[in-house]
């Protein structure tokens, strides 16, 4: 008599295996000399100081920084194309681009797939997007964690987190605390939409005007679905190459990750009593993705502001004598700066004015 098997539940463990065999590669070329191998083991290990010079830390006062996030609906999106190669990207970029915030180095990443069933193809797609991720993050992609779950997923559908950890000096941590009247908000630019909104987008998009990804946008030569699945920038190398030249005077005040709530809530999220920013909407070049939705979706201008980046992935609230500078900095990075707003003294909030 032959009783049930794993695989008569939609779980194939022949073909997990052969999934999880693709996987090594990806992490290992993220690894540094600070992660110390354990291949089949139950955890990752990663030595914070390393004797050294090249690595060499000589911490102080080490705080430990932690950040964990998902891609949400874009992930929908991933589906339609039959594209899985960036969602990894932008599932990294959602959590060190938070661990920055505090003015912190990205040590390792971990991430947990889960799966409606066994898909080595796409699992190794997804994969090597966290990998380029945690290479554009100087992070090590440590670990991570695969679950087949049938009865929880749609056939094809599969959810990603992603967890990340860092490391701040505590004298050299970021705040906001240190905002103050006259200072400067350089904003970065976004490579569009990134990873919040989706599910407006595909309402917008997909529902109300019945497009399809392979339409051309507005009429260009990229397709809707090129624009809506570009990743989001990780803008860990431009950050630590500005906190690293500034090491003795701590000159950048607040920093901020733009995703939903927009800028006015993420920036006031790490703002001091007493002080007030005015950004200026004019001042920067929207990409042209956000016009196209407001337009095809008939979005009121606050609902765009609160929902989506509008153009800018990062603000940096700087001390207005290095502004410059740190703008000259980060574009060498290959980033677009904008001078976006100023502090004042006043009650606590962030105007957005010229929208």
């Amino acid at each position: 008599m032959t009783g049930v098997s794993y695989k008569d539940s939609g779980v194939d463990l022949d073909v997990y295996n052969e999934a999880m065999k693709r996987l090594p590669q990806l992490m290992h070329r993220t690894f540094s000399p600070r992660v110390r191998q354990l291949d089949g083991g139950f955890a990752g290990l990663f030595q914070l100081d390393f004797d050294n010079r090249l690595f060499r830390r000589n911490y102080k006062d080490p705080l430990m920084v932690a950040c964990t996030d998902g891609v949400g609906t874009k992930l929908k999106l991933a589906q339609m194309l039959s594209r899985h190669d960036t969602v990894g990207i932008d599932l990294v970029a959602m959590c060190v681009n938070d661990a920055i915030c505090c003015g912190a180095e990205p040590l390792f990443f971990l991430d947990y797939v889960a799966m409606s069933h066994d898909d080595p193809v796409t699992l190794e797609q997804i994969v090597r997007g966290i990998s380029d991720g945690c290479l554009a993050a100087d992070c090590a992609l440590l670990g991570g964690e695969t679950a087949i779950m049938p009865d929880l997923y749609q056939k094809g559908d599969y959810d990603l987190a992603g967890f990340c950890v860092g490391v701040v000096e505590r004298a050299h941590l970021i705040d906001g605390k240190a905002i103050q009247e006259e200072d400067v908000v350089i904003g970065v630019g976004s490579s569009g939409i990134h990873s919040n909104g989706f599910s407006l987008v595909r309402k917008i998009v997909f529902d109300l005007a019945g497009k399809k990804v392979t339409d051309s946008m507005d009429g260009g030569e990229q397709t809707i679905g090129d624009v809506l699945i570009e990743p989001t920038l990780i803008y860990t190398k431009a950050v630590r190459e500005v906190l690293g030249h500034y090491k003795v005077k701590n000159v950048v005040h607040g920093i901020a990750h733009i995703t939903g709530g927009g800028l006015a809530e993420n920036i006031e999220r790490i703002m001091p009593a007493g002080v007030q920013i005015e950004i200026d909407a004019r001042s920067w070049k929207q990409p042209p993705v956000f016009e196209w939705l407001q337009k095809l979706g008939k979005v009121e201008t606050d609902e765009m502001f609160r929902v989506f980046n509008m153009g800018i992935g990062l603000a940096l609230i700087v001390s207005p004598f290095y502004a410059e500078s740190i703008r000259r900095m980060v574009e060498q990075n290959g980033f677009k700066t904008w001078q976006i707003g100023r502090a004042s003294r006043g009650e606590k909030s962030v105007v957005v004015k010229n929208r």
